[in-house]
């Protein structure tokens, strides 16, 4: 007796499965190997008091540093500080980077030369861009208190990333200027994937420029856009290596990956920079899961 052809439906998908997750097995090991085990070795770490020139005689302390680390206010005022500068900074790099990506999907001449300009802040390291920017915002020789030195809108120096009032947006806006290209180029490309016909027909219909940019572009654009909030947002909620080089350990600056370098490597806890550094990653983690349910739901609404 011939089985039915249904039944070849339900057996294939499963074989496919099967060998799909054969291909993937090296690459899952990889990962394991390089991200798993030092994860569960930071893991183990936060239960003990561990010092970094100490430890084999790690003792077990149980939830003592995870309970010690959410009554420290600083570790609260790192929390503070993250969220700040990823609030600020995501969303200007997103308003600007949007903008500069609707310039350069026009057609222009010299708009391959510009596109190319635009990238080169992104193209610079991180480290190289953060001392830039800190330079410029010296007291006594940066350009910026040079400038509003001379147009008279200062009187004496500032101090940009020693004042706890403007050190915070110095550094915003140095990741602003290093990263906005990233999200300019995530746009683009879902700027280009829009079908120019779609304007033709609402300019014909009547539609303006700002009824097709609500009505036509930024409908089309929410993948694009959606994409682009996710990988700055997790960049910016780890970020270190900028804050660390313009401000160092500054209260008014440090993040929760400061904070946890601060435990680990100034302080030599390694049991309770093991804990801080656990929750930095139980927070990216959250939100990594948030977001891509929050990219799957939307996905299904557009469908």
């Amino acid at each position: 007796m011939v089985r039915p052809r249904a039944s070849l439906a339900v057996v294939r998908p499963s074989w496919r499965t099967r060998r799909a997750w054969l291909f993937l097995l090296p690459t899952l090991l990889v990962v394991a190997a390089v991200a798993g085990w030092p994860l569960a070795r930071t893991l183990s770490f936060a239960f003990t008091d561990a010092q970094l020139d100490q430890l084999d005689a790690a003792g077990w302390v149980g939830l003592r540093n995870f309970a010690y680390l959410l009554g420290d206010p600083d570790w609260w005022g790192a929390v503070r500080n993250t969220v700040v500068f990823t609030l600020c900074s995501v969303f200007l790099e997103l308003t600007i980077g949007l903008g500069i990506a609707l310039l350069l999907n026009a057609r222009f001449h010299g708009r391959a030369v510009l596109r190319a300009v635009v990238l080169v802040p992104w193209a610079i390291p991180t480290v190289v861009s953060a001392q830039i920017w800190a330079w410029m915002f010296h007291d006594f020789y940066g350009v910026f208190n040079d400038l509003l030195l001379s147009l008279g809108l200062i009187d004496t120096p500032v101090a940009w990333l020693a004042d706890p009032a403007t050190s915070m947006a110095a550094v915003i806006v140095t990741d602003v200027w290093k990263t906005t290209p990233f999200i300019t180029l995530l746009l683009l490309a879902g700027l280009q994937t829009i079908p120019r016909e779609l304007y033709q027909a609402a300019k014909i219909d009547g539609a303006g420029p700002f009824m097709a940019f609500f009505r036509i572009t930024l409908p089309l654009l929410k993948p694009a856009i959606g994409i682009a909030l996710v990988f700055r947002t997790l960049d910016a909620l780890r970020i270190f290596d900028l804050i660390y080089v313009m401000t160092s350990n500054s209260r008014a600056t440090a993040t929760i990956s400061v904070y946890a370098r601060q435990q680990l490597i100034d302080f030599q806890e390694v049991g309770f920079g093991s804990a801080a550094s656990f929750l930095v990653f139980v927070i990216v983690g959250l939100f990594s899961v948030l977001c891509v349910a929050g990219l799957r739901v939307g996905r299904e609404d557009v469908r």
